[in-house]
């Protein structure tokens, strides 16, 4: 994969120069610069870092990795991405590629202002992945899932790992014991749950989650809160039991923005992770350095 420069528009570059881009300094590599290694980080890369970016529709989160180690992490409105993008890169001048991550969100400006700084690729179908993609319609599978099966490959590379991005929508990705994506399933989560009681009827209330004190709600409201987190957590469960019934010795992990409020939950043994797309996401940028 090359990382290669993009011819900026006269006024972005001004833009830029103004804010303290020093645009004659740019580093660009192509896969001719970057010499393999037999381990995964080569000492060059250690003394490097990697900028990781998750775009998504209203949020940005940006991490800073030495290395394995996230040195940097922060999440962000989408309205302040540009301003943030200047002050990680004055603050963390080693910074020589960037991973990109959006769901569409970020304009083509935006990420011409991080290619400004260092070689940039944006996560795609065609991105050059580890692991066996047996996806019946790759071309369609979300770049979150793509990030979130290259960690569970590196996670657990001789197991059976189901992951759990508990978002906006709850995603469950299958990676075997052989490398191999299989897929998984796609369903609502909490608060579109909640949304969608509200929107899809006449007088049900919009409410935010909150901690429920038991599953039988005495009002409407309590009736809302006991269906939508009882109904998400016993699919979850009952998601997990599915996969522990076909593959041994299963490996889960439980990710995104509703992680923490859903993993004391759930009746089967998970791993937490709230940083593992991040993880999936530098995993990736390493190995398309190659």
């Amino acid at each position: 994969m090359d990382f290669q420069s993009i011819a900026l528009p006269t006024e972005l570059r001004h833009q830029l120069l103004l804010a303290g881009a020093n645009i004659n300094s740019i580093l660009i590599y192509t896969n001719k610069n970057v010499k393999k290694g037999g381990s995964f980080f080569t000492f060059f890369d250690l003394c490097n870092m990697n900028l990781i970016i998750d775009a998504g529709n209203t949020l940005v989160k940006m991490a800073v990795f030495k290395g394995r180690d996230i040195v940097y992490d922060q999440k962000i409105p989408l309205k302040d991405f540009a301003k943030n993008v200047r002050s990680i890169f004055s603050e963390f001048r080693s910074i020589q590629y960037a991973m990109l991550s959006t769901v569409g969100a970020l304009s083509q400006a935006e990420i011409d202002m991080v290619s400004v700084f260092c070689g940039v690729h944006v996560l795609s179908h065609a991105t050059k992945i580890p692991f066996k993609n047996s996806y019946a319609t790759p071309q369609t599978l979300g770049v979150d899932r793509i990030a979130l099966a290259a960690a569970a490959f590196y996670y657990n590379p001789n197991g059976n790992t189901l992951v759990i991005d508990a978002g906006s929508c709850v995603t469950y990705d299958l990676i075997n014991d052989y490398g191999e994506y299989l897929g998984g399933a796609i369903s609502p989560g909490v608060a579109m749950r909640y949304k969608a009681l509200h929107t899809q009827t006449a007088k049900l209330p919009f409410l935010e989650q909150e901690e429920i004190a038991d599953f039988i709600g005495n009002t409407t409201e309590t009736s809302i809160h006991s269906g939508v987190v009882n109904g998400i957590c016993n699919e979850i469960d009952g998601v997990i039991s599915q996969y522990q019934s076909r593959f041994t010795d299963l490996t889960v992990i439980l990710t995104g923005g509703d992680e923490q409020f859903l993993s004391k939950r759930l009746k089967n043994t998970i791993f937490a992770h709230s940083n593992f797309l991040l993880l999936g996401l530098n995993h990736l940028l390493e190995y398309n350095k190659r």
